[in-house]
């Protein structure tokens, strides 16, 4: 019982009131962000898919998704995330000059902030497969994944048009 009291008395039996400010405004605007994240998401989704230095875009929201009838259905709010994947047609190596161009994402391997992130697996987190391993892995070498947050989604494709430029050599 004493050790019990103890862990109590240090750890507290319920979180501090600031924290739990903090939890119930997260909790509360919840449902506006997921939307927000969502239909940025979207967005960015069919600009990439259009992108001729684009080879695939894979984002359950978009109707060319193998995935999109199982969201939409599973998905009943209409609302499909914001990660989305696509793969550059540049391969590894434009990958990670993409990552490099960014100006308004933030190349972090988290997701589901409020700000948009961006990571290529091949040249962080699994650099030290070969192209075949990452295959293997269900890693495309070209892929980069995508974070997608709140910001003004003008400003997001903005960014990500002046890094496929650079990348695509226009």
């Amino acid at each position: 019982m004493r050790a019990r009291t103890v862990m109590l008395r240090n750890t507290g039996a319920a979180i501090s009131p600031f924290n739990a400010f903090l939890l119930l405004q997260g909790i509360e605007t919840l449902a506006l962000r997921m939307e927000r994240h969502s239909d940025n998401a979207l967005q960015v989704a069919r600009f990439l898919e259009a992108h001729d230095a684009v080879a695939w875009v894979n984002y359950p929201g978009l109707e060319s998704s193998a995935s999109h009838e199982i969201a939409k259905r599973v998905l009943d709010s209409g609302l499909f995330g914001g990660i989305l994947s696509f793969g550059l047609k540049a391969g590894r190596d434009g990958g990670s000059a993409f990552v490099e161009s960014l100006e308004l994402f933030s190349h972090l391997a988290n997701i589901g902030d409020v700000k948009s992130l961006v990571i290529h697996n091949a040249s962080t987190t699994h650099s030290q497969l070969t192209d075949e391993e990452l295959a293997q892995a269900g890693v495309p070498a070209e892929m980069v994944r995508l974070s997608i947050g709140i910001e003004h989604v003008d400003d997001l494709i903005a960014d990500l048009e002046q890094a496929l430029a650079r990348v695509s050599g226009r």
